[in-house]
């Protein structure tokens, strides 16, 4: 690494991401696919039951509530940062004109690679809609730049990164009483399904242009707050048969991967985050973390309430706590899971390559 790079990344990690560090970006943009993990922005804009624009989400975060389910920065605010991008990524709806040569968030809370996904929480954009939206923000690229091979050069210097399946999980196939896939599907099978819609979606994103994609594995649902006062018999154990499927999901991800890379020009890699979120439970207190099986505020479906209610006053220890409501992390969780993307620490975080090596190809 360059000693410029090297400084702008020590300034960053040294101000704990919360001050960007003046440097270059490393690549000319980011383009963000995903669900409420990463969701920016883009559910305020639609009618849903899945939106954060409101307190306490985004105490921590400088510019207040703004659609992101968390207190501060999401994973990808950290991934931005860690890239020198002197600013968080816009989500689409609030993106356009030249705005998009740096990228855009086309997350959707609640979306998921199938279009029912999410449905009974109301609007939301499942993976075929962003990529829509994307094919949408190329054909604008292609105007701003002047013609189809200068955007073509322009996308394949760019780090795509798609985070899609945990509201497959969540809010399709282990919710019996809105879907019937549980009963459908062996895990095996809904897994193949799923992986089937993926690689569909991810094709199209090749053919527009994305060269460099990050694949971000789903992690341990089964240990969320919302899972445990569901379906753990102490509130602390995690839920085997949530995680056990969500497991072969992410091994056929990792198949992906190996496929795409035999196509030419193209560089994806996987992001273990079930594996990150495995050590981050495993070694809580050696992160600093006291709390690993409740949230700041949202207690769980036992108790009718998932999200934090407007402005309910969320715990002052949130730092020490990996969840920030039922479902999502919080900040703190967010900037470790962050910095194992961008730079492996285990050799098991990526495969087979992390997000800074990805950046400089």
């Amino acid at each position: 690494m360059e000693v410029r790079q090297l400084a702008c990344l020590v300034a960053a990690v040294s101000l704990a991401l919360a001050a960007v560090a003046r440097c270059d970006p490393q690549v000319p943009c980011y383009f963000i696919f995903g669900d409420s993990l990463v969701d920016n922005g883009n559910n305020n804009y639609i009618v849903s039951l899945a939106r954060a624009n409101y307190p306490p989400y985004g105490i921590d975060f400088a510019g207040g509530p703004s659609g992101r389910f968390t207190n501060g920065l999401t994973t990808v605010d950290v991934i931005a940062q860690l890239l020198g991008f002197d600013n968080f990524i816009p989500p689409f709806a609030a993106t356009s004109g030249d705005q998009l040569l740096g990228g855009a968030n086309f997350a959707s809370a609640a979306a998921g690679i199938r279009a029912e996904t999410g449905q009974q929480l109301g609007g939301r954009i499942p993976f075929a809609g962003q990529v829509q939206n994307y094919q949408t923000a190329v054909q604008t690229l292609v105007s701003i730049l002047g013609d189809q091979d200068t955007a073509s050069d322009h996308l394949s210097r760019c780090i795509f990164s798609v985070g899609m399946g945990s509201n497959d999980y969540l809010n399709n196939y282990f919710m019996p009483a809105f879907y019937n896939t549980g009963s459908r599907y062996s895990p095996e099978q809904f897994a193949d399904a799923l992986i089937a819609d993926y690689r569909r979606y991810l094709q199209v994103l090749y053919n527009y242009g994305a060269r460099k994609v990050v694949l971000i594995g789903v992690g341990q649902v089964g240990c969320s707050p919302n899972e445990l006062a569901r379906y753990s018999a102490d509130g602390v154990t995690c839920v085997d048969r949530i995680d056990g499927a969500i497991q072969i999901f992410n091994r056929r991800l990792v198949g992906l991967v190996d496929e795409f890379n035999a196509l030419p020009g193209a560089h994806f890699t996987f992001i273990n985050a079930y594996n990150i979120f495995d050590d981050l439970l495993a070694n809580a207190a050696s992160y600093g973390f006291t709390v690993t099986n409740a949230g700041c505020c949202g207690v769980g479906r036992n108790n009718g309430q998932v999200t934090c209610l407007p402005y309910q006053a969320p715990c002052a220890n949130r730092d020490q706590h990996i969840f920030w409501d039922a479902f999502h992390p919080s900040e703190a969780a967010n900037i470790i899971v962050g910095r194992r993307s961008y730079r492996a620490e285990s050799p098991n975080d990526v495969y087979p390559m992390d997000i800074s090596t990805l950046a400089s190809i």
